[in-house]
């Protein structure tokens, strides 16, 4: 595996080795032959196989098109294969563009169509696989453990039972580490008391480890020392630190275990070392996580085209009504409770929102429009927007408002389960009429689709969430 400076320089040299070689097998008498008669779409175009200095302009222009497009992925950060290959997809498809753009606006600098059809098909496939590659991991079978938190008493007691190499841990601050030993009561067998618990720790248990910094060089440390698992020793397991860093655990593809008293606000495989279990931080299967967001994508394109019209009605009605804006927007809890906002058609007359939730019949402040969007759920179709760019998912959890959050968790303890899952725009508690007026059963129905989520499980919801919807407008219309 490369790392640093090796890694920025064999990407760079990669991907110029790469699109050379590309270019000089789309540009192969064979293949061009090949192509133009065997593709239907290209049958007609002529063999153009280049030479010379219209060769050696048509290498160094894709050449640097795509090196220049490319440039986000010289960075050593390291990521999960999927999201890998997509990333590195979408800039192989900017650099295709903007090569057939440039080519469009200035003749002396167009690639032939089958060439630069074939250049592109090849990189596609080839850059992204040797991203991957050479962020592979060490294959000598050693596993790297890192220990992150600020709860001293765990990291002393949890390291020496790890069944793997312990490069070291993180903790906010040296400086408050090392006056916390020094303050620290002696114990009755001679260890030191640490935290708040009734463990003794000897001071060489904790000082044998190697302080690596603090908490913000997470994501630093898991690049430079290319580690495997991260051991999360927390306090609390709040919002801010505990969740934040299985967030960064989750974007770059390591294992995280955490103490098994933290179960209950986790998704659990149920494996692990001694005392610690392991967070399932990616619940979806690869291939199905592929599957939704491709459903996602196609689902909220068509619909943010076909409901154009529709949208821009709702519009002109909201305006007429009432004065204020047309759209309404929340912060709403994303994974690993992260935030996002989310737009919907306004259907009340602005005024202060309560986090309390309650029967919207009962809500004197939606208005005659509002009451029929949310009747249709019309109100709803600016989420598409999210959908599309990936905050949500057509099928998950509901997202929350952030400020509601706080209250559903104290009548679900587990609630941050949810978190796991991308927040969707309809899911199994809502097609069961669940809303968050009733939080246990809510979360009930949200984490048995955790469980039992796939694609087809998704496609049965929308199905559901559909006929439900028709089954709304029909009776609205009726009345």
């Amino acid at each position: 595996m490369f790392t640093g400076w090796r890694y920025r320089l064999a990407s760079v040299l990669g991907v110029v080795v790469l699109t050379v070689g590309a270019v000089l097998v789309a540009n192969h008498g064979l293949s061009q032959r090949l192509f133009t008669t065997y593709v239907p779409v290209f049958a007609r175009l002529e063999v153009t196989v280049l030479s010379g200095r219209a060769l050696s302009l048509a290498l160094a222009l894709s050449v640097a098109v795509v090196v220049g497009s490319l440039v986000p992925l010289y960075k050593p950060q390291p990521r999960r294969v999927l999201d890998t290959v997509f990333v590195v997809q979408k800039r192989v498809l900017v650099a295709a563009l903007a090569l057939a753009t440039l080519g469009y606006f200035n003749y002396s600098y167009r690639l032939p169509r089958a060439t630069l059809v074939m250049t592109f098909g090849l990189l596609a496939i080839t850059v992204p696989a040797w991203f991957v590659w050479i962020r592979r991991r060490p294959t000598d079978g050693s596993e790297r453990v890192l220990v992150v938190g600020d709860d001293l008493e765990q990291i002393a007691a949890i390291s020496p039972s790890i069944d793997a190499s312990v490069l070291g841990y993180l903790c906010p601050s040296v400086v408050g580490v090392r006056d916390e030993l020094a303050s620290l009561e002696p114990a009755t067998d001679g260890g030191i008391s640490v935290g708040s618990g009734d463990a003794s720790v000897t001071r060489s248990q904790l000082e044998s480890l190697d302080r690596i910094g603090g908490l913000s060089r997470m994501e630093d440390a898991i690049l430079e020392f290319d580690i495997d698992t991260v051991v999360l020793a927390f306090r609390h397991a709040d919002r801010a630190e505990f969740f934040g860093a299985l967030d960064a655990c989750h974007e770059h593809g390591v294992d995280a275990n955490v103490h098994r008293k933290y179960a209950d606000s986790v998704l659990v495989t149920g494996g692990g070392l001694g005392e610690l279990v392991t967070v399932d931080i990616e619940p979806w299967d690869p291939l199905d996580h592929l599957g939704k967001r491709l459903f996602d994508v196609v689902f909220a394109g068509v619909g943010v085209v076909a409901f154009a019209p529709v949208m821009g009605a709702i519009a002109v009605a909201i305006k007429m009504e009432s004065p204020g804006p047309v759209l309404y927007s929340q912060d709403r809890t994303a994974g690993f409770g992260e935030t996002f906002s989310v737009y919907k058609f306004r259907t009340m007359i602005p005024e202060g929102a309560s986090a309390t939730p309650s029967d919207e019949e009962e809500n004197e402040r939606i208005t005659r429009v509002g009451r029929v969007l949310r009747r249709t759920h019309l109100d709803e179709l600016p989420q598409l927007w999210s959908i599309l760019v990936g905050e949500m998912s057509v099928v998950g959890p509901r997202a929350v408002w952030t400020e509601e959050e706080v209250l559903l968790e104290g009548d679900a303890p587990a609630w941050r389960k949810r978190w796991f899952v991308k927040p969707g725009l309809t899911g199994l508690a809502q097609v069961n009429g669940v809303t968050s007026t009733a939080p246990r059963e809510k979360l009930r129905y949200d984490l048995e689709y955790i469980r039992r989520q796939s694609f087809w499980f998704d496609l049965k919801i929308v199905v559901r969430q559909i006929w439900g919807v028709l089954e709304d407008v029909w009776g609205t219309v009726r009345q």
